[in-house]
């Protein structure tokens, strides 16, 4: 609140140089790949600039100058405006995920090949980079369908290309942009341009730093609020020593920390039969049991370099990238509050990346009617992580049943993959009004991985595999504002080695949810774009379907309760002997998956003042037949409904040596709600000499969803979140001073909920005897036990926050 007043009287203070004829405040221009004064929007979807109402594909475009207008400062808001997107960070702070087209993606399954593949300035990069504060984007391209034939990687749903803003030759510039709310948030962006040799070489500094607190859920306890705090700085450089010859170079660092709480609400909420909690915790409470936050540290280094060489109506393009990240988290054990104080995991991962892309494509129509695009990938990573898997040993009841020991095992896994790829697509021009398009990629993919416990090879993993994808489509223009088109593609993923079961004796059943085949893809596309009332209004519509094989079906919520094997060892740290426990995970299952899809979007400009934007997205994706991990105490072969977590004798008896169940089932194979929507306006008006008012509103929705099928009390309904904007803006966009309230209305909608939550530990037995030489007790076992807490895990939508925020700008911005 106090950065909040702080920015307010900062504004009140710029108020005599707001006005009228004064130096150029800050609206961030968008740049050449933005919207111009016709609504031409150029996008590089094929490797090359075209208007993005000619490409036979479904694209969003999120501009530098859309960013700014509705406040989006961490990147996971992009999927306000995107239907159909949705985008994650993993509560342990290891990578990110976005899920489109009726599929999920969780990073801890399928790591470095999502179904959505993100591009950061041409290079692909992991998520978890991307999905962090935004700061300097020049645009953002959602691309929806399978990707891989014309750059980058193989990717079944989409990719996400990330442009930050590019040194401008010939002026210097600067911009800063602070934001501060009624909720915590301090937030500052800043950027300088710097032509070196003006028309030769140029540099630009860019950087972020913001607090907030994060999605402010309190302990019940005396704690610590929740925090986090992002510094970041991107410096970039470019360099045209010539007409034909081109080179860029980024650099940007981003250190993050965060401590947090994961977020509760009492069983009883939604289910009434539900045994009483001792403190009532609704969703909208925003509260935790947790006794000490959750720590994470992030930090990523990114090095992006690219080359260009132009002649003879032909392009050769060099584009590379090198980061690290380092992400140290810890994770709390006892999430059935068991016991006093928290029993934590911690987790330290590094891993470092690298890719390469040589690219040869026209400038010059071959023949007046061909253009092309072939090239060479290589790209190699190198995961590490090593975590302490905690073990609780409690006492026996008549001596407090409080905690007698933690056994800490250690955890690695590494690995390493490299693939090499070849690509190539061929478009034809026929005539003025069609065109036909097709691609093709061989991939070249060797992995290895490795699971190591107390220091003893558990897995130790292989695959190579040589695989082909293609794509194709044509489109005709009816009309100059009229097109119609189909495409069609593959997609190809390697099998998934899943991180997070540390079972000492695992089942061949067990390593078949753990271990998964290659997934591979075929999606049907058919659409229309047209642009209709002399370019004041655009309207497109696609329909898609899309089948999957062996797709790595992800167990959400709480996971799958298995029976774990686990070490004990003495106060010396030697192995005394090995026990079962109850413990649960969320395994995954190759399955068969068929997705039905129809996406929308119109634009109107009902005046040259009042523009008018609406999208919407409706995908289903079903399991047929699909053999997946699952809680099934009765051997009924159906998912069970859980509302306590079993004791290891009534897991055992339904299991067997099996460890774990499995169901076959038929369901939806994503939790996301099959349909979305978007709304936003803007209406300008003038006020002053140069100076327009406005109002913007936002409005996405989220229709009914369905989550774990073997969760009776995850299912979400319709909601809508309203984001209002007003304020004053200079008629060419170079400065603002704007109040807004994101979620107007303070709609608290749980987006999650797991099964009650529980804590397995090794309970120690007393049978009324005492060392006679020392004259402590004898204890004997231990044996396996479990406590099932009143409370659930949840997630809920964001806070509503009022905010200020303000932009100055000079120069080439």
């Amino acid at each position: 609140m106090r950065a909040f007043k702080r920015l307010l009287l900062c504004s009140a203070g710029l108020s005599g140089i707001c006005g009228p004829g004064s130096v150029a405040l800050a609206q961030e221009q968008p740049d050449a790949v933005s919207a111009n004064e016709t609504n031409v929007i150029i996008v590089q979807a094929r490797r090359r600039d075209e208007d993005v109402q000619d490409v036979p594909a479904v694209i969003d475009t999120v501009t530098a100058d859309e960013i700014g207008k509705l406040n989006l400062r961490d990147f996971k808001e992009v999927s306000t405006l995107a239907p159909g997107l949705q985008l994650d960070t993993n509560a342990n702070g290891i990578g990110g995920n976005a899920k489109m087209r009726g599929v999920n993606f969780d990073v801890n399954a399928s790591g470095n090949n999502p179904t959505v593949e993100f591009y950061m300035n041409d290079a692909p990069i992991t998520a978890g980079v991307v999905l962090q504060q935004m700061y300097d984007i020049g645009q953002i391209e959602v691309q929806r369908g399978p990707q891989g034939t014309l750059r980058g990687r193989a990717s079944p749903s989409g990719s996400i290309t990330v442009t930050t803003k590019k040194p401008d030759l010939y002026s210097w510039g600067g911009a800063i942009d602070m934001t501060a709310n009624d909720i915590g948030t301090q937030n500052v962006k800043g950027a300088l341009n710097i032509p070196v040799i003006e028309g030769i070489a140029a540099i630009r500094a860019a950087g972020v730093w913001d607090e907030n607190e994060v999605d402010r859920v309190r302990s019940i306890y005396k704690n610590r609020d929740p925090w986090s705090r992002t510094k970041s700085g991107r410096i970039s450089a470019l360099v045209t020593p010539t007409d034909w010859l081109r080179f860029e170079g980024t650099y940007q660092r981003l250190d993050r920390d965060q401590r947090s709480y994961d977020q509760i609400a009492s069983f009883s909420e939604v289910n009434p039969d539900a045994a009483p909690s001792p403190v009532y915790i609704s969703s909208k409470d925003r509260l935790s049991n947790y006794e000490s936050p959750r720590h994470i540290r992030q930090v990523f280094d990114v090095y992006n370099w690219r080359a260009e060489a132009s002649g003879w109506g032909q392009r050769l393009i060099y584009q590379g990238q090198y980061y690290t990240q380092k992400i140290h988290s810890t994770e709390n054990f006892d999430k059935g509050n068991a016991f006093a104080g928290d029993v934590n995991q911690t987790t330290d991962t590094r891993s470092t990346s690298k890719s390469h892309e040589i690219r040869l494509q026209n400038e010059e129509r071959l023949f007046d009617m061909v253009d092309y695009v072939v090239g060479f990938f290589d790209s190699r990573n190198r995961p590490h992580t090593d975590l302490t898997n905690p073990t609780i040993v409690a006492l026996p009841t008549a001596f407090g049943g409080g905690i007698a020991q933690i056994v800490q095992t250690p955890i690695t896994s590494q690995g390493r993959t490299h693939e090499q790829s070849i690509f190539g697509n061929l478009t034809v021009h026929i005539g003025p009004s069609t065109e036909i398009s097709g691609g093709a990629r061989h991939i070249d993919y060797k992995d290895e991985s490795q699971l190591f416990v107390n220091g003893t090879a558990i897995t130790n993993n292989a695959q190579t595999a040589k695989k082909w994808i293609y794509s194709g489509s044509i489109k005709h223009n009816f009309t100059p504002d009229l097109m119609i088109y189909a495409a069609t593609g593959s997609s190809w993923r390697p099998g998934i080695n899943v991180v997070g079961d540390f079972n000492i004796t695992p089942s061949a059943l067990e390593n078949s949810f753990l271990h998964l085949p290659a997934e591979t893809s075929k999606s049907y596309e058919i659409g229309l774009k047209s642009t209709l009332m002399d370019g004041r209004m655009r309207f497109n519509l696609t329909g898609y379907h899309q089948k999957f094989k062996n797709y790595p079906y992800r167990v959400p919520g709480s996971g799958v309760f298995y029976v774990n094997t686990v070490a004990l060892r003495n106060a010396s740290g030697a192995v005394t002997g090995l026990a079962q426990q109850v413990n649960n995970f969320n395994f995954a299952g190759a399955v068969p998956v068929e997705v039905n899809g129809v996406e929308g979007d119109v634009s109107f400009d009902i005046t040259p003042n009042w523009s008018l934007n609406a999208s919407a997205s409706y995908s289903l994706g079903k399991i047929k037949g699909g053999t997946v991990p699952c809680n099934d105490l009765n051997g009924d072969g159906i998912p069970d409904a859980t509302t306590t977590a079993p004791s290891l004798a009534e897991l055992q008896a339904a299991v067997g040596a099996n460890n774990i169940a499995a169901c076959n089932v038929s369901q939806r194979a994503s939790f996301m709600a099959p349909f979305s929507a978007t709304v936003q306006s803007e209406y300008s008006f003038p006020v002053f000499d140069k100076t327009n008012a406005y109002l913007r509103g936002l409005l996405t929705y989220t229709g009914k969803s369905q989550g774990d099928p073997g969760n009776a009390w995850d299912d979400v309904g319709g909601y809508a979140l309203v984001n209002l904007f007003a304020g004053l803006r200079s008629d060419d966009g170079a400065w603002e001073i704007g109040l807004y309230a994101k979620n107007v209305f303070e709609t608290t909608k749980t987006l999650t909920r797991t099964n009650p939550l529980f804590t397995a530990y090794q309970q120690l037995g007393f049978a009324g005897q005492f060392d006679p030489a020392t004259g402590r007790p004898v204890f004997t076992g231990p044996t396996a036990a479990t406590s099932t807490s009143t409370y659930t895990g949840v997630t809920t939508t964001a806070p509503r926050e009022f905010g200020i925020n303000i932009r100055y700008a000079f120069g080439s911005r």
